[in-house]
Protein backbone atom coordinates (compact mmCIF):
# COMPACT_ATOMS: atom_id res chain seq x y z
CA UNK A 1 0.00 0.00 0.00
CA UNK A 2 1.57 3.32 -1.30
CA UNK A 3 1.13 6.51 0.99
CA UNK A 4 -1.31 9.36 -0.89
CA UNK A 5 -0.01 12.03 -3.17
CA UNK A 6 -1.33 15.48 -1.93
CA UNK A 7 -1.66 18.70 -4.26
CA UNK A 8 -1.69 21.93 -3.09
CA UNK A 9 -2.68 24.67 -5.58
CA UNK A 10 -0.63 27.83 -4.92
CA UNK A 11 3.05 28.26 -3.45
CA UNK A 12 2.78 30.18 -0.78
CA UNK A 13 3.31 30.07 3.05
CA UNK A 14 0.60 28.15 3.70
CA UNK A 15 1.76 25.29 1.31
CA UNK A 16 5.29 25.62 2.64
CA UNK A 17 4.19 24.94 5.82
CA UNK A 18 2.03 21.64 5.12
CA UNK A 19 5.28 20.26 4.19
CA UNK A 20 6.26 19.12 7.82
CA UNK A 21 3.12 17.73 8.41
CA UNK A 22 3.37 15.32 5.23
CA UNK A 23 6.78 14.56 5.60
CA UNK A 24 5.76 13.55 8.88
CA UNK A 25 3.00 11.29 8.58
CA UNK A 26 4.94 9.83 4.96
CA UNK A 27 2.65 11.91 2.46
CA UNK A 28 4.01 12.84 -0.84
CA UNK A 29 3.27 16.74 -1.16
CA UNK A 30 3.22 18.33 -4.60
CA UNK A 31 2.63 22.07 -5.01
CA UNK A 32 1.54 23.87 -8.28
CA UNK A 33 3.68 27.06 -7.93
CA UNK A 34 3.06 30.42 -9.29
CA UNK A 35 7.23 30.77 -9.59
CA UNK A 36 10.43 29.74 -8.91
CA UNK A 37 10.98 31.91 -5.92
CA UNK A 38 7.30 31.26 -4.20
CA UNK A 39 7.80 30.38 -0.93
CA UNK A 40 7.23 26.55 -0.56
CA UNK A 41 9.65 25.95 -3.58
CA UNK A 42 12.15 25.47 -1.10
CA UNK A 43 10.31 23.28 1.18
CA UNK A 44 8.69 21.10 -1.36
CA UNK A 45 10.68 18.79 -3.73
CA UNK A 46 8.02 18.79 -6.04
CA UNK A 47 6.84 22.03 -7.44
CA UNK A 48 6.19 22.72 -10.97
CA UNK A 49 5.84 26.18 -12.38
CA UNK A 50 2.13 27.04 -13.65
CA UNK A 51 -0.87 29.18 -14.23
CA UNK A 52 -3.49 28.03 -11.89
CA UNK A 53 -6.09 30.17 -14.12
CA UNK A 54 -5.69 27.57 -16.77
CA UNK A 55 -7.30 24.77 -16.76
CA UNK A 56 -5.15 22.26 -18.86
CA UNK A 57 -2.09 23.10 -16.43
CA UNK A 58 -4.36 22.15 -13.48
CA UNK A 59 -5.70 18.91 -15.42
CA UNK A 60 -1.81 18.20 -15.68
CA UNK A 61 -0.83 18.78 -11.82
CA UNK A 62 -4.09 16.61 -11.04
CA UNK A 63 -2.06 13.89 -12.87
CA UNK A 64 -0.96 11.16 -9.70
CA UNK A 65 -2.71 12.94 -6.94
CA UNK A 66 -4.76 11.24 -4.50
CA UNK A 67 -6.34 14.55 -3.58
CA UNK A 68 -6.30 18.37 -4.98
CA UNK A 69 -6.05 21.50 -2.46
CA UNK A 70 -5.27 24.58 -2.27
CA UNK A 71 -3.22 27.40 -1.00
CA UNK A 72 -5.49 30.30 -1.85
CA UNK A 73 -8.87 30.40 -2.79
CA UNK A 74 -8.51 31.82 -6.05
CA UNK A 75 -8.64 29.07 -9.00
CA UNK A 76 -11.63 30.01 -11.46
CA UNK A 77 -14.91 27.85 -9.85
CA UNK A 78 -15.51 26.66 -13.38
CA UNK A 79 -12.20 25.34 -13.81
CA UNK A 80 -12.76 23.31 -9.96
CA UNK A 81 -16.06 22.38 -11.47
CA UNK A 82 -14.08 21.14 -14.98
CA UNK A 83 -11.21 19.40 -12.51
CA UNK A 84 -14.45 17.52 -10.82
CA UNK A 85 -15.57 16.07 -14.20
CA UNK A 86 -12.69 15.04 -14.94
CA UNK A 87 -12.76 12.75 -11.57
CA UNK A 88 -10.14 14.84 -9.78
CA UNK A 89 -10.57 14.34 -5.88
CA UNK A 90 -11.21 18.11 -5.29
CA UNK A 91 -11.18 19.37 -1.35
CA UNK A 92 -12.99 21.49 -0.67
CA UNK A 93 -15.24 21.15 -3.75
CA UNK A 94 -16.43 24.27 -6.00
CA UNK A 95 -19.79 24.22 -4.40
CA UNK A 96 -18.08 24.76 -1.02
CA UNK A 97 -15.51 27.28 -2.14
CA UNK A 98 -17.47 29.45 -3.98
CA UNK A 99 -18.54 30.90 -0.37
CA UNK A 100 -15.25 31.66 0.48
CA UNK A 101 -14.04 32.90 -3.15
CA UNK A 102 -17.66 35.10 -3.26
CA UNK A 103 -18.51 37.83 -0.66
CA UNK A 104 -21.82 38.10 -2.34
CA UNK A 105 -22.69 34.44 -2.37
CA UNK A 106 -21.16 33.93 1.81
CA UNK A 107 -23.34 36.58 2.75
CA UNK A 108 -26.30 34.95 1.03
CA UNK A 109 -25.49 31.88 2.87
CA UNK A 110 -25.18 33.18 6.38
CA UNK A 111 -28.44 34.84 5.68
CA UNK A 112 -29.95 31.77 4.69
CA UNK A 113 -27.85 29.62 7.42
CA UNK A 114 -29.97 32.26 10.14
CA UNK A 115 -26.49 33.33 11.49
CA UNK A 116 -24.99 36.50 12.46
CA UNK A 117 -24.82 38.52 9.54
CA UNK A 118 -24.00 42.74 9.53
CA UNK A 119 -26.57 44.60 7.06
CA UNK A 120 -25.47 44.08 3.59
CA UNK A 121 -26.18 44.44 0.06
CA UNK A 122 -25.47 43.83 -3.77
CA UNK A 123 -25.01 47.02 -5.29
CA UNK A 124 -24.67 47.27 -9.08
CA UNK A 125 -23.61 51.17 -9.11
CA UNK A 126 -23.03 54.57 -6.91
CA UNK A 127 -26.54 55.18 -7.05
CA UNK A 128 -27.60 52.10 -5.26
CA UNK A 129 -24.56 52.35 -2.88
CA UNK A 130 -26.34 55.65 -2.03
CA UNK A 131 -29.53 54.18 -1.82
CA UNK A 132 -28.02 51.64 1.31
CA UNK A 133 -26.02 54.30 2.58
CA UNK A 134 -28.95 56.54 3.22
CA UNK A 135 -31.33 53.60 4.31
CA UNK A 136 -28.55 51.92 7.23
CA UNK A 137 -26.68 55.34 8.04
CA UNK A 138 -22.93 56.23 6.94
CA UNK A 139 -20.04 55.07 6.95
CA UNK A 140 -20.74 51.82 5.35
CA UNK A 141 -17.76 49.50 3.87
CA UNK A 142 -17.82 48.71 0.33
CA UNK A 143 -15.73 45.41 -0.88
CA UNK A 144 -14.84 43.59 -4.08
CA UNK A 145 -17.05 40.48 -3.83
CA UNK A 146 -13.67 38.21 -5.28
CA UNK A 147 -9.73 38.65 -4.81
CA UNK A 148 -9.53 40.93 -1.56
CA UNK A 149 -7.29 39.94 0.97
CA UNK A 150 -5.31 41.33 3.78
CA UNK A 151 -7.58 44.52 3.56
CA UNK A 152 -7.08 45.07 -0.15
CA UNK A 153 -11.00 45.10 -2.20
CA UNK A 154 -12.09 47.25 1.38
CA UNK A 155 -13.39 50.57 1.18
CA UNK A 156 -15.00 52.94 3.80
CA UNK A 157 -16.86 55.13 2.43
CA UNK A 158 -18.10 57.90 4.63
CA UNK A 159 -21.16 59.72 2.59
CA UNK A 160 -22.78 60.27 -0.16
CA UNK A 161 -20.69 62.42 -1.68
CA UNK A 162 -17.23 59.88 -0.55
CA UNK A 163 -19.67 56.88 -2.60
CA UNK A 164 -19.35 59.39 -6.14
CA UNK A 165 -15.55 58.49 -6.04
CA UNK A 166 -15.96 55.03 -6.24
CA UNK A 167 -17.18 55.20 -9.89
CA UNK A 168 -14.00 53.68 -10.65
CA UNK A 169 -14.30 50.02 -8.42
CA UNK A 170 -17.73 49.86 -9.98
CA UNK A 171 -16.38 50.54 -13.65
CA UNK A 172 -13.64 47.50 -12.73
CA UNK A 173 -16.52 44.80 -11.55
CA UNK A 174 -20.06 44.96 -10.70
CA UNK A 175 -22.36 44.41 -8.61
CA UNK A 176 -19.83 44.87 -5.12
CA UNK A 177 -20.75 43.76 -1.72
CA UNK A 178 -21.78 47.10 0.48
CA UNK A 179 -21.80 45.99 4.60
CA UNK A 180 -22.59 48.34 7.43
CA UNK A 181 -19.61 49.15 9.45
CA UNK A 182 -19.99 47.13 12.15
CA UNK A 183 -18.88 48.53 15.97
CA UNK A 184 -17.16 46.11 17.97
CA UNK A 185 -15.42 45.09 20.74
CA UNK A 186 -12.50 43.43 18.84
CA UNK A 187 -11.86 40.54 16.33
CA UNK A 188 -12.04 36.87 16.96
CA UNK A 189 -11.68 33.71 14.79
CA UNK A 190 -13.41 30.11 15.04
CA UNK A 191 -11.31 27.47 13.33
CA UNK A 192 -12.91 24.23 12.63
CA UNK A 193 -11.64 20.97 10.46
CA UNK A 194 -13.94 18.62 8.83
CA UNK A 195 -13.57 15.60 6.30
CA UNK A 196 -15.64 14.49 3.73
CA UNK A 197 -17.38 12.01 5.78
CA UNK A 198 -18.84 14.94 7.95
CA UNK A 199 -16.28 14.28 11.22
CA UNK A 200 -15.65 18.10 12.42
CA UNK A 201 -13.07 19.43 15.43
CA UNK A 202 -12.50 22.92 16.39
CA UNK A 203 -10.20 24.61 18.07
CA UNK A 204 -10.94 27.17 20.82
CA UNK A 205 -12.25 30.68 19.54
CA UNK A 206 -9.26 33.18 19.61
CA UNK A 207 -8.63 36.96 19.40
CA UNK A 208 -7.39 38.16 16.31
CA UNK A 209 -5.54 41.68 15.99
CA UNK A 210 -5.24 43.83 12.67
CA UNK A 211 -3.39 46.59 11.78
CA UNK A 212 -3.70 48.01 8.34
CA UNK A 213 -5.81 45.49 7.68
CA UNK A 214 -3.74 42.71 8.26
CA UNK A 215 -3.43 40.36 10.85
CA UNK A 216 -0.80 41.39 13.23
CA UNK A 217 -1.28 39.16 16.48
CA UNK A 218 -3.46 36.41 17.90
CA UNK A 219 -4.42 35.73 21.27
CA UNK A 220 -5.43 31.97 21.99
CA UNK A 221 -7.84 30.89 23.10
CA UNK A 222 -9.60 34.63 23.30
CA UNK A 223 -9.86 36.20 26.79
CA UNK A 224 -12.16 37.45 29.15
CA UNK A 225 -14.98 35.93 26.23
CA UNK A 226 -18.24 35.22 27.55
CA UNK A 227 -18.57 30.90 27.53
CA UNK A 228 -22.08 31.13 25.52
CA UNK A 229 -20.43 33.58 22.79
CA UNK A 230 -17.56 31.02 22.75
CA UNK A 231 -19.88 28.11 22.27
CA UNK A 232 -22.08 29.76 19.81
CA UNK A 233 -18.60 31.32 17.36
CA UNK A 234 -17.55 27.43 17.71
CA UNK A 235 -20.83 26.36 16.99
CA UNK A 236 -21.08 28.88 14.12
CA UNK A 237 -18.52 27.49 12.57
CA UNK A 238 -19.58 23.69 12.82
CA UNK A 239 -22.90 24.43 11.51
CA UNK A 240 -21.32 26.53 8.49
CA UNK A 241 -19.12 23.87 7.48
CA UNK A 242 -21.51 20.98 7.52
CA UNK A 243 -24.16 23.21 5.91
CA UNK A 244 -21.78 24.35 2.57
CA UNK A 245 -20.03 20.69 2.96
CA UNK A 246 -16.81 22.24 3.70
CA UNK A 247 -13.58 20.13 4.08
CA UNK A 248 -9.97 20.74 4.97
CA UNK A 249 -9.93 23.90 7.58
CA UNK A 250 -12.30 26.38 7.32
CA UNK A 251 -11.56 29.87 9.67
CA UNK A 252 -14.69 32.24 9.94
CA UNK A 253 -13.61 35.67 11.48
CA UNK A 254 -16.13 37.28 13.62
CA UNK A 255 -16.38 40.42 15.12
CA UNK A 256 -17.37 40.71 18.77
CA UNK A 257 -20.29 43.06 19.50
CA UNK A 258 -21.01 42.43 23.11
CA UNK A 259 -25.16 43.21 23.97
CA UNK A 260 -26.47 42.75 20.68
CA UNK A 261 -27.85 39.08 19.58
CA UNK A 262 -25.13 36.45 19.55
CA UNK A 263 -22.64 38.59 20.54
CA UNK A 264 -20.73 38.66 17.32
CA UNK A 265 -21.58 39.24 13.49
CA UNK A 266 -19.47 36.67 10.92
CA UNK A 267 -17.00 39.19 9.04
CA UNK A 268 -15.47 36.64 6.54
CA UNK A 269 -14.44 33.05 5.42
CA UNK A 270 -11.69 31.44 4.57
CA UNK A 271 -11.61 28.06 3.45
CA UNK A 272 -7.66 26.87 4.29
CA UNK A 273 -5.48 26.92 6.76
CA UNK A 274 -5.34 30.32 7.93
CA UNK A 275 -3.11 33.27 9.53
CA UNK A 276 -5.49 32.73 12.67
CA UNK A 277 -4.46 29.47 13.18
CA UNK A 278 -0.55 29.42 12.96
CA UNK A 279 -0.41 29.64 16.83
CA UNK A 280 -1.40 25.77 16.38
CA UNK A 281 2.04 25.03 14.69
CA UNK A 282 3.51 25.08 18.91
CA UNK A 283 -0.30 25.97 21.07
CA UNK A 284 -2.31 22.76 20.23
CA UNK A 285 -1.94 19.05 19.82
CA UNK A 286 -2.83 19.02 16.16
CA UNK A 287 -1.80 21.90 14.12
CA UNK A 288 -4.21 23.04 11.31
CA UNK A 289 -1.68 22.21 8.82
CA UNK A 290 -1.78 18.44 10.18
CA UNK A 291 -5.43 18.67 10.58
CA UNK A 292 -6.00 20.04 7.30
CA UNK A 293 -4.09 17.72 5.56
CA UNK A 294 -5.99 14.60 7.60
CA UNK A 295 -8.88 16.63 6.24
CA UNK A 296 -8.82 16.29 2.89
CA UNK A 297 -8.01 13.05 2.93
CA UNK A 298 -10.90 11.77 4.93
CA UNK A 299 -8.36 10.33 7.76
CA UNK A 300 -9.92 10.62 11.46
CA UNK A 301 -8.81 14.11 12.92
CA UNK A 302 -6.54 14.64 15.64
CA UNK A 303 -7.20 16.44 19.45
CA UNK A 304 -7.36 20.16 19.03
CA UNK A 305 -6.92 20.72 22.50
CA UNK A 306 -4.43 23.51 23.45
CA UNK A 307 -1.34 22.92 24.90
CA UNK A 308 -0.56 25.85 27.28
CA UNK A 309 -3.05 28.26 28.85
CA UNK A 310 -2.35 30.98 26.72
CA UNK A 311 -0.43 31.38 23.28
CA UNK A 312 0.68 34.37 21.48
CA UNK A 313 1.14 34.06 17.44
CA UNK A 314 2.91 37.30 16.02
CA UNK A 315 3.34 38.30 12.30
CA UNK A 316 6.94 40.10 11.44
CA UNK A 317 6.14 42.02 8.13
CA UNK A 318 8.92 42.95 5.98
CA UNK A 319 11.18 46.16 7.14
CA UNK A 320 14.80 47.51 7.77
CA UNK A 321 16.60 44.65 7.99
CA UNK A 322 16.91 42.64 4.59
CA UNK A 323 19.16 39.65 6.41
CA UNK A 324 16.49 38.18 8.17
CA UNK A 325 19.63 35.40 9.44
CA UNK A 326 21.87 38.00 10.38
CA UNK A 327 19.28 38.71 13.21
CA UNK A 328 18.63 34.98 14.42
CA UNK A 329 21.74 34.88 17.09
CA UNK A 330 20.21 38.40 18.61
CA UNK A 331 16.46 36.90 18.73
CA UNK A 332 16.81 33.75 19.64
CA UNK A 333 19.09 35.17 22.69
CA UNK A 334 16.45 37.22 23.57
CA UNK A 335 13.90 34.69 24.29
CA UNK A 336 14.87 31.18 23.93
CA UNK A 337 11.17 30.02 23.86
CA UNK A 338 10.11 31.19 20.92
CA UNK A 339 9.49 29.62 18.15
CA UNK A 340 10.25 31.41 14.41
CA UNK A 341 8.88 30.45 11.71
CA UNK A 342 9.87 31.97 8.73
CA UNK A 343 8.26 31.70 5.18
CA UNK A 344 11.63 31.90 2.87
CA UNK A 345 10.61 34.96 0.99
CA UNK A 346 12.33 38.21 0.04
CA UNK A 347 12.36 41.41 2.33
CA UNK A 348 9.41 43.80 1.03
CA UNK A 349 7.74 46.43 2.97
CA UNK A 350 4.30 45.20 4.38
CA UNK A 351 4.78 41.38 2.89
CA UNK A 352 4.53 38.96 5.79
CA UNK A 353 7.63 37.17 6.02
CA UNK A 354 7.07 35.01 8.69
CA UNK A 355 5.35 35.05 12.51
CA UNK A 356 6.60 34.15 16.31
CA UNK A 357 4.59 31.94 18.24
CA UNK A 358 5.01 32.25 22.15
CA UNK A 359 2.89 29.98 25.13
CA UNK A 360 2.79 31.08 28.39
CA UNK A 361 1.95 29.13 31.26
CA UNK A 362 -0.82 31.00 32.74
CA UNK A 363 -3.40 33.34 31.44
CA UNK A 364 -1.88 35.90 33.95
CA UNK A 365 0.73 36.16 32.30
CA UNK A 366 -0.42 37.27 28.15
CA UNK A 367 0.97 40.74 28.81
CA UNK A 368 4.43 39.66 29.64
CA UNK A 369 4.14 36.62 26.47
CA UNK A 370 2.97 39.60 24.20
CA UNK A 371 5.60 41.75 25.00
CA UNK A 372 8.34 38.41 24.32
CA UNK A 373 6.77 37.54 21.19
CA UNK A 374 6.68 41.31 19.77
CA UNK A 375 10.24 42.17 20.60
CA UNK A 376 11.24 38.52 19.35
CA UNK A 377 9.80 39.83 15.90
CA UNK A 378 11.05 42.99 16.01
CA UNK A 379 14.74 42.02 16.60
CA UNK A 380 14.45 39.90 13.15
CA UNK A 381 12.50 42.35 10.99
CA UNK A 382 14.71 45.19 12.14
CA UNK A 383 17.67 43.77 12.53
CA UNK A 384 18.18 45.27 16.05
CA UNK A 385 16.30 45.47 19.31
CA UNK A 386 12.94 47.46 18.96
CA UNK A 387 10.62 49.82 21.32
CA UNK A 388 7.45 48.57 19.70
CA UNK A 389 4.72 47.63 22.12
CA UNK A 390 2.16 45.56 22.03
CA UNK A 391 -1.34 47.17 20.43
CA UNK A 392 -3.92 47.88 23.13
CA UNK A 393 -6.13 44.84 22.49
CA UNK A 394 -9.78 46.18 23.28
CA UNK A 395 -8.94 49.30 21.42
CA UNK A 396 -9.62 48.10 17.72
CA UNK A 397 -12.28 49.35 15.29
CA UNK A 398 -13.26 48.13 11.82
Amino acid sequence: MTFPVIGVVGGGQLARMMAPAATALGFELRVLAEGEDVSAVSAVPTTPVGDYKDLQTLLDFAKGLDVMTFDHEHVPTDHLRALQEAGVNVQPGPDALVHAQDKLVMRAAIDRLELPNPAWASVADVDALVRFGEEIGWPVVLKTPRGGYDGKGVRIVGSAEEAAGTADWFAAMSPLLAEAKVEFTRELSALVARTPDGEARAWPVVHTIQVDGVCDEVIAPALDIPLEVAAAAEDAALRIAAELDATGVLAVELFETPGTGAGFLINELAMRPHNTGHWTQDGSITSQFEQHLRAVLNLPLGATDALAPVTVMKNFLGGENQDLYSAYPMALAAEPAAKVHCYGKSVRPGRKIGHVNLVGSSTAEVDSVRRRATAVAGIIRDGRVSTEEPAAIFEEKA
